[in-house]
């Protein structure tokens, strides 16, 4: 697979946000809504100012969990220097199968990761400063409204780099038509075509319709083209993530019917190959191996007779290779992959 790329001379669009005072005023206005918190799709309605009940556990601060220059992403993200992930603490889905467990799911020690926008912001702008190539949030939805309010102060000490938007697919559509212009780059996961298995592994009603719903709206405002700058890195575009899960229970075949259907295949896609059994995996027998070679390759032959052509494609053996240990916050992920 390939990706369907073109160069551009770029400027972040946040910058133009910033300029004209909008991005102050969305920042401001989604941190106001934690309130009555609807961020994501499940509408707690919590008070998220004076309490952590809502299903993310998570309050009126940020937490984050670690942040690196990673390896590991796909390579139009990676470049030559890394992406400059952040990775935010707990998280909207309950995962039993979860490779980031370890600050998606462990609430009450994840808390002691609060910071305030203020040191968010310099994070952003000590990752410019290593070269990272863009500034990549790994499970922004729960606090994008803090990530939005530490923006506004990254931009004013210089920040100029591209944001990620790394999701798990499950997004508010309202929420995503308000950051319209924010993120140039979307890198949600699909994970699931059958509701009734999504909330069996991961917790999240209509799972398959908001996640379609989610990021046909992220493709609504970057398109299928990625778009690369003179400096030959992603600047632009949208990249659709697939774990390929084992005995079927993504539901592929339904999930790239979808895709062709609402956005056409010109979308690039990362297919990954790299699930192994996490977290409490082990207690649910459908997901307690890897994958067999047999189940990857009947995924490939999918996408060829959909006619999906731009992406790419972990080795079958990426299990070996993928497996952060959260454990060292500094240096999760060992390898360069």
């Amino acid at each position: 697979m390939f990706d369907n790329k073109s160069n551009t001379i770029f400027e972040a669009s946040y910058l133009k946000l910033y300029k004209s005072g909008l991005l102050k005023t969305i920042a401001d206005e989604l941190y106001q809504s934690i309130s009555e918190c609807s961020i994501c799709p499940r509408c707690c309605k919590i008070n998220r100012f004076k309490s952590y009940s809502g299903f993310c556990h998570s309050g009126f601060k940020v937490i984050v969990s670690s942040y690196c220059l990673h390896f590991g992403e796909e390579p139009p993200l990676v470049a030559d220097s890394g992406v400059g992930n952040i990775f935010l603490g707990n998280c909207n889905l309950r995962c039993l199968y979860c490779q980031n467990y370890q600050i998606s799911q462990n609430y009450q020690i994840e808390r002691n990761n609060e910071i305030s926008f203020e040191k968010l912001a310099d994070i952003m702008i000590e990752l410019q400063e290593k070269n990272a190539t863009s500034i990549g949030f790994v499970s922004p939805t729960h606090f994008l409204p803090h990530i939005l309010k530490s923006l506004v102060i990254a931009v004013e000490k210089g920040l100029t780099l591209p944001l990620i938007y790394n999701s798990n697919g499950y997004d508010s559509v309202e929420i995503l038509k308000k950051i319209n212009g924010i993120f140039d780059i979307f890198l949600p996961d699909f994970k699931y075509g059958d509701n009734e298995i999504a909330l069996e592994y991961s917790s999240a009603k209509n799972y398959y319709e908001i996640a379609l719903d989610a990021i046909t709206e992220m493709h609504n405002q970057v398109g299928s083209n990625l778009l690369y700058g003179n400096d030959g890195r992603l600047k632009r575009g949208l990249i659709i993530r697939h774990l390929v899960l084992p005995n079927n229970l993504a539901e592929t075949y339904k999930i790239l019917k979808g895709l062709k259907s609402r956005i056409g295949t010109n979308v690039c896609l990362s297919i990954m190959s790299q699930y192994y059994p996490a977290y409490k995996a082990h207690e649910k027998i459908l997901i307690s191996r890897p994958i067999r070679e047999s189940e990857y390759n009947k995924v490939l032959n999918m996408l060829e007779e959909l006619g999906f052509e731009n992406g790419w494609l972990q080795d079958y053996e990426s299990k070996h290779i993928y497996k952060p240990d959260f454990n060292d916050r500094i240096t999760p992920f060992k390898i360069k992959e």
